[in-house]
Formats: structure tokens, sequence, C-alpha cells
């Protein structure tokens, strides 16, 4: 039995996924928990699924579950979750972008989280490390991505519990961006024997995909997403509605206008 055991939000997108990548390749025991909240990006929960379909496939186990949370949440304000709201477009630090805030998303995800990882420690006896793909980029547009909104959940979960010395928060990408996490992923899935372009085409970060699940490289997160990818000399293998050049002729169009605007 490893020593080390983590619990992760598996979103689908490509920073739960890199952070899976990184703890398998640090040899954690992972349990991993997918939610769906109602979001319009439901697909991703889909590809999930299908990335743990092929580390299967390749020896490594992940305990998974997929928690429903669309009673609760799919009627809360926000461009993810409300039919009448569209998904805005633009550079991901836009003033915008906000309309894509789900309030108390992560405060509501990261508590299960802890009721499950406190429930493991104390069942098994062991620690349990509640580990998080948030990162500096989120900072702008999300405030329950930042240091302090965890220092505070931390502090809050640790006075409301029995046994909390045996949880502890894991952000390690919490001073990095969307660059640093695929940079990362580069090593970690090379340590572990697995193809870095299979593990990416099974992921989604389009808050706008169409029907067949293509990305629209339109959404602030496609554009964040794009540039990383860019930035560490890749084509990004997920699929899009347009070629991957016209997505990123867009995605630098888009953050060359943004920076004159903020110059």
């Amino acid at each position: 039995m490893t020593s080390k055991v983590a619990i992760i939000a598996l979103s689908g997108g490509m920073d739960s996924t890199a952070l899976l990548m990184r703890l398998l390749a640090d040899g954690y025991d992972v349990h991993a928990i997918s939610y769906n909240y109602g979001q319009k990006h439901v697909i991703e929960v889909q590809r999930a699924l299908s990335n743990l379909n092929y580390l299967s496939q390749n020896g490594f186990h992940v305990n998974h579950r997929v928690i429903d949370l669309t009673s609760a949440m799919d009627s809360f304000h926000s461009a993810l979750t409300d039919e009448s709201i569209e998904i805005p477009e633009g550079h991901y630090e836009e003033l915008q972008m906000k309309q894509t805030v789900v309030p108390n998303r992560n405060a509501i995800f990261a508590s299960i989280l802890y009721g499950c990882a406190l429930s493991i420690a104390i069942k098994e006896s062991r620690n349990v490390e509640i580990a998080l793909g948030v990162h500096s980029g989120d900072h702008a547009i999300y405030p329950d991505c930042r240091p302090e909104f965890y220092r505070a959940l931390e502090h809050a979960f640790e006075v409301g519990n029995w046994e909390s010395e045996n949880v502890a928060f894991k952000l390690p990408y919490i001073d990095g961006d969307k660059e640093t996490i695929l940079r990362d992923a580069e090593i970690s899935i090379s340590q572990l024997g697995l193809d870095f372009d299979t593990i990416f085409s099974n992921t989604i970060t389009s808050y706008n995909p169409d029907r067949q699940g293509r990305s629209s490289g339109t959404s602030g997160s496609d554009v964040e997403r794009i540039l990383a990818f860019h930035a560490i000399g890749r084509d990004d293998p997920v699929q899009y509605v347009k070629p991957w050049s016209d997505v990123l002729r867009n995605a630098l169009t888009t953050d060359k206008k943004h920076k004159e605007i903020n110059t």
C-alpha cells in the first residue's frame, strides 16, 4: 500500500487532468471525483471517463465517482449553467468573463472533497491530500481560485472537523499558469510512459463546444488553452470547430488586442 493518498476534483479539463498525471507519476493512490452541476459543457465528464479508461488500459487504476449536483446548482446564475446567458468570447482576463463565474462553486466542490478525504483518512488511518489544479491565470476572474480563499477554506474545515490534522490541501500550480501546467504534464506523462496527445485529446476546456463536442476556440478558456499549447510548441490535439491554424490565429489576435488595451 502506497503511503501517499490524494483526492482530486477531476473535471475533464486540462488542468485537473495534468494534475492527475503528476499525482500518478509521483506514486499517489488517487481518488477522483467528477461533478455534473448542470454545466453546458458537461461533455467534460465524458472526457474524464475516456482518460480514466485509457489509464486503466495502461495499468493505472484511479478510484472514481461522478457526483450529480444538478438539483442544487443548475439554477445558479452563471453563463455556464443558465441557457439564457450566452458564453462570452474574448480574452480570459476581460471583464465579461465574470459571467462564467458559478457562485460558490469551488467552495461546494471542496467541501465534498474534504468530507471524502477525511472519511478516507479516518477509515484507513492515512493522511490524505486534497489536490486541486487551480492556478494564477484564474485569479483575476475567479475569486475562488485565489490562495487566500483556500487558506481561509482550509482553516474553516480544520476548525469544523475532528481529526482534520490528517487532511491538507495540495495546490501545486497555484503560482503557475496553463503553460506551467502543460510543461509539467509533458514530464509526468513521459514518466508514466503514456502518450501526451492521447491524454489531452481526451480533455476539453471550451465552455461552448458544439453538439459534436468540438471546442469553439473562441471562449476565454479556449483562448488561454490555445496560447498555452502554442507557448510550449505543440498543436493542441483536441478537436476544434475550425482548423488549428485558424483558432491559433484568433487566439494570438485576441491576446494582442488585450495587451494593447491594457498597456
